[in-house]
């Protein structure tokens, strides 16, 4: 790469100031406005049974095309692109009755075992649903950010502030404690004792290891291309990848705490405020952000080193989360449509308390707030909080879409009516983003290095950068699809 252009792309990622939380949260509804959308034509009309082209192509604008044109041409008015998406939606709730109702009860044909995990532990199509949108938001935001197009203020931050990027890598993180949750969940309920220590060590670096390959394959093309790099993200050689990859071996030595700590809400509070206390306390925030790069390897990557210990509190919140939304919860004397209400209210329940937290920790709050900024190169406790707050308040807009207008989701009896209703009320482009969601995030990667290192990106208009944004969209989204068919699993 031309080291003058080089120099043009670094600056350009480089001391950025942020958006506001509220711009971000009227962008990021769009997803939930689609899904929406989505959701009044599937129960009304049954618009995407059978999954013709029209269907598909109707998906791939609802559920992708629309949070791109959210990052970058509506932009300035993501309001307009939520009332577009939302007034038909209205339209079709109020005006036609759903088709799919509650399945009749039929007797059960399975083993005592494999009936009790289908009641504890069903699908949940709202959570295929938020997690292929939050991957769907990161793959075009790490390609759309080397254009003009995307603003600015969307992109990571360099110390302090909050933006689009922001929430998301943290998302990302959260989103994969959620579904952690259901492997806590299983072994809670096996009749067996717990694995030792060092067998769960062990199990963990199937997880991690794959990751941390690819966080080296990525440091070695990086440094290999002369690639084009935002140093004070991570580190000189630190990446996401390894992030990722160490999570799995710290939350299994971290596990046993819950005997102790019975909630991975306290215990990521408790990790997020003791990190806090020594940025306060001591020189390890001007250590992080202001220190000279020492020879040594710490100094070199100190961003990523000392972020992984918020990104490791917000996985414990995420995971937190999907131990209390992921089993069925009924019973003899609690409802399917009970055992929902519940997991709404403790969605409900849990975004409140996340953004009290926040809210007095990063404002003043009539003298009572510690108004402490929000830092992703940090992941402080601020940026902990405010990860925690918005991806609890997305999983409930995602929740309550589905129960109101797939209500025979959480109703179905059986394994087979379960599958069915859960067909029906998922999209075939979401489901494929999330089953595949480790693979298409690698694909993701290597489609933004080729694109940087062939076309300048900098100097493209709008109208241009739409055009390679929409194209790469389309084949991330038809990669997605065909290794759903073929039934290659990939995911966090």
């Amino acid at each position: 790469m031309d080291a003058s252009y080089k120099a043009r792309k670094e600056a350009f990622v480089s001391n950025l100031a942020g958006s506001t939380i509220l711009e971000i949260n009227t962008v990021t509804l769009v997803a939930s406005t689609s899904v929406l959308l989505w959701s009044a034509l599937q129960s009304r009309l049954s618009f995407f049974t059978p999954y013709g082209p029209a269907a598909l192509a109707t998906d791939f604008i609802l559920n992708v095309l629309a949070i791109l044109f959210a990052t970058t041409a509506y932009s300035s008015a993501p309001l307009l692109l939520n009332i577009f998406l939302l007034s038909p939606a209205v339209l079709l709730f109020l005006t036609r009755n759903g088709l799919r109702k509650s399945p009749k009860a039929k007797p059960p044909r399975k083993s005592k075992n494999e009936k009790q995990e289908q009641q504890v532990l069903p699908i949940h199509p709202f959570l295929t649903t938020y997690r292929a949108a939050m991957m769907i938001v990161t793959c075009i935001a790490i390609l759309a950010v080397d254009f003009r197009a995307f603003p600015r203020r969307f992109a990571k931050v360099e110390n302090w502030g909050t933006s689009l990027m922001d929430l998301g890598v943290g998302s990302f993180v959260f989103s994969a404690g959620v579904v952690s949750a259901r492997a806590v969940l299983k072994g809670q309920n096996k009749e067996s004792p717990r694995l030792a220590l060092h067998k769960r060590l062990i199990g963990s670096a199937r997880h991690s290891i794959p990751l941390l390959v690819l966080g080296l394959i990525r440091l070695w093309s990086v440094k290999g291309l002369d690639y084009a790099e935002h140093v004070t993200e991570y580190g000189v050689h630190w990446n996401f990848f390894f992030t990722l990859g160490f999570l799995p071996p710290f939350v299994e030595l971290f596990d046993s705490l819950t005997a102790l700590i019975p909630s991975y809400e306290l215990l990521a509070l408790g990790i997020a405020v003791l990190y806090q206390v020594a940025l306060e306390s001591t020189d390890l925030k001007g250590y992080i952000l202001v220190s000279p790069r020492g020879p040594d390897l710490l100094s070199k990557n100190r961003e990523g080193v000392f972020s992984f210990i918020g990104y490791f509190a917000i996985f414990l919140a995420g995971r937190g989360v999907g131990v209390r939304i992921i089993p069925r919860g009924t019973s003899a004397t609690k409802s399917p449509q009970k055992a929902r209400n519940s997991v709404l209210m403790r969605l409900v329940m849990q975004a409140l308390f996340w953004s009290i937290m926040f809210f007095f920790n990063s404002t003043y709050a009539s003298g009572y707030g510690a108004n402490i900024p929000v830092s992703r190169r940090l992941a402080n406790m601020p940026y902990v909080l405010w990860v925690a707050a918005f991806n609890s308040a997305q999983l409930f807009l995602f929740c309550l879409t589905e129960t109101v207008f797939f209500p025979a989701v959480h109703r179905a009896t059986n394994k087979e009516d379960e599958a069915e209703q859960t067909s029906f009320a998922t999209s075939r482009i979401l489901h494929a983003f999330n089953r595949c969601g480790l693979a298409l995030f690698l694909i993701a990667n290597v489609l933004t290095g080729a694109v940087n290192l062939s076309i300048p990106t900098l100097d493209l208009d709008t109208p241009q950068a739409m055009g390679i944004l929409v194209v790469y969209a389309a084949v991330l989204t038809g990669a997605a699809l065909g290794m759903d068919k073929y039934n290659i699993k990939l995911s966090l």
